[in-house]
């Protein structure tokens, strides 16, 4: 009896298994369809309350810490704000991107006193909260290169400030 006992079990296991293929073959909902299993009917769910996205809290952490500037985080920088910003803000940051040519409100320019004082973390804040008309960037621009596009504004900001006369080696060769 025993030996059958043996025998049977591990068919019973193997034909138990055969049971189980409606979990690989399920019903779906379409996306945003009907969902009578939910009091809202409405398939897409939101996360529950304190969920936290995959990878937020290392982007988190690159806000806080501003990289070392450098020459390849300069270029970077300019890259991207090419790439990105100068629709709205130009290519010197005056506010005079081509967007604003077919109808949008120009953006402040970073030549004012106001934006010259400000700290490079408030150009980071700006590109990931976003500020008046201007949306987040959040999602379209990682941490480094913010911080990258926030150095490069403030090379724009010295080099249309600059004047001759306080460039020394500049000053004395020119005739």
């Amino acid at each position: 009896m025993r030996p059958l006992l043996a025998l049977a079990l591990p068919l019973l296991a193997l034909l138990g298994a055969c049971e189980d293929q409606s979990m690989r073959v399920q019903g779906r909902y379409e996306v945003y369809g009907k969902a009578p299993l939910f009091p809202d009917r409405a398939e897409a769910r939101r996360p529950p309350e304190g969920a936290v996205e995959i990878g937020a809290l290392a982007r988190e952490a690159a806000l806080r810490e501003p990289p070392q500037v450098d020459a390849a985080l300069m270029e970077r920088g300019r890259q991207r704000y090419e790439a990105i910003c100068t629709p709205c803000h130009g290519y010197t940051g005056h506010g005079d991107g081509m967007v604003m040519q077919r109808g949008f409100p120009a953006p402040p320019s970073y030549h004012e006193d106001r934006l010259r004082a400000a700290p490079a973390s408030y150009f980071v804040d700006v590109i990931t909260r976003g500020y008046g008309v201007m949306y987040p960037y959040a999602a379209r621009v990682e941490p480094r290169d913010r911080w990258a596009i926030a150095a490069y504004i403030r090379a724009l900001q010295l080099s249309q400030g600059a004047r001759v006369a306080e460039m020394p080696d500049l000053a004395e060769k020119l005739p």
